[in-house]
């Protein structure tokens, strides 16, 4: 077995020191992840179960499953750009963890959150259709809550962590959109779209597509490195990307949901290069806000009316804004109550919403 790069469900529960079903549930819970050969075994890579092992200072799991009621698996994580180490316990039908599930914010079929969402538990499982989100991209962007200057492989751990909870929370037929940069500069050149690219399919996501976003307004942006040489230039792309992921099946059944997207938008939607403006920082009042138009463009592509939307990493709220001009669930996670209030605001202004105008008419799979 030392030798193998992939090991079966055995193999791989024996070389975790837990048991088969152990392993299963932990697969569930998007712990590990496997691969499938062309008759349906399920393969883990040795190399992620190590990692795994690295990251978890404690393991214990029952060798019985009739006793895993009973037991928690106790996992450690590294500490991330929130602040100390996080301890996250997972039960069998639970996480259980600190975190508020009353929302800071609801009305009609928006919902604001404010908590780590490495920690919330106001999400059941398999209850998602579409997350969308932006990330903090690790380049010294000066957030209320922390400091976007982490080390890049903290980062990239920090990253797994959160792509491994979203992948958890999705349908089967889930889908994913991530806007993230090409590529950064500081601290050292990185592939941030390319490695991150690799460990959402790490844990389990499976890529589809990868859309450009020409934002227009940042070609000013240089970097020349050695100028009018050819010893050490430097060069830099001024887009962004979103890359859309899915779970398990990208074709999704609509049943009684109906798509609201026009042919017109349908036919310059697809074109895997959008051209629109980025959003002012000033106007919106946070450091890094994107524009209303991203995130509607990827509800009404990727998802029906009625479905269920998430943005972990909710920022100024313009994925829920997108939301509830498209008649989608909204939920919304940010850890700074500021951005939370911002994000409030936004659709108080933006939407006409008003916390005592709504009610709350239809029940999602929350809380």
């Amino acid at each position: 077995m030392e030798s193998k790069l992939l090991l079966n469900t055995k193999e791989a529960a024996s070389f975790l020191g837990i048991s088969t079903a152990t392993i299963y549930r932990m697969e569930k819970k998007g712990l590990v992840a496997s691969v499938r050969t062309p008759g349906g075994q399920r393969r883990f890579s040795k190399k992620i179960l190590e990692e795994y092992l690295k990251e978890s200072s404690n393991i214990e799991a029952p060798q019985n499953p009739s006793k895993y009621k009973r037991t928690l698996l106790t996992i450690k994580e590294p500490e991330t750009a929130y602040g100390s180490k996080v301890e996250k316990v997972f039960s069998q039908k639970t996480v259980k963890a600190k975190a508020k599930t009353n929302p800071y914010f609801h009305s009609n079929l928006i919902w604001i959150y404010n908590g780590d969402f490495l920690k919330t538990t106001a999400i059941e499982e398999k209850s998602v259709d579409l997350i969308i989100t932006s990330p903090p991209y690790n380049v010294d962007i000066k957030y209320n809550s922390h400091d976007d200057r982490m080390s890049y492989k903290d980062y990239l751990s920090f990253t797994k962590l959160w792509l491994a909870k979203c992948y958890a929370l999705s349908k089967d037929d889930g889908r994913f959109c991530l806007n993230i940069p090409l590529d950064k500069n500081k601290g050292g050149q990185q592939s941030v779209c390319a490695d991150i690219t690799t460990i959402a399919k790490e844990v389990g996501w499976t890529y589809h597509s990868t859309i450009i976003w020409n934002e227009q307004n940042i070609s000013r942006r240089t970097a020349w490195g050695s100028w009018l040489s050819a010893s050490a230039p430097y060069v830099i792309a001024p887009v962004e990307v979103i890359v859309v992921f899915y779970k398990n099946s990208w074709k999704k059944t609509s049943g009684s949901r109906k798509s609201d997207i026009t042919k017109e938008e349908f036919i310059e939607w697809t074109n895997g290069v959008w051209t629109f403006s980025g959003e002012s920082k000033k106007r919106v009042g946070h450091p890094s806000p994107f524009p209303v138009e991203l995130p509607k463009r990827c509800v009404k592509l990727f998802s029906f009316v009625g479905d269920t939307v998430v943005d972990p990493f909710l920022g100024s709220g313009s994925t829920l804004i997108a939301c509830y001009l498209t008649r989608r669930r909204g939920i919304g996670i940010d850890i700074d109550r500021n951005y939370c209030k911002l994000a409030k605001q936004r659709l108080n202004k933006e939407c006409e919403i008003n916390q005592n105008k709504f009610t709350l008419k239809t029940k999602t799979k929350i809380a």
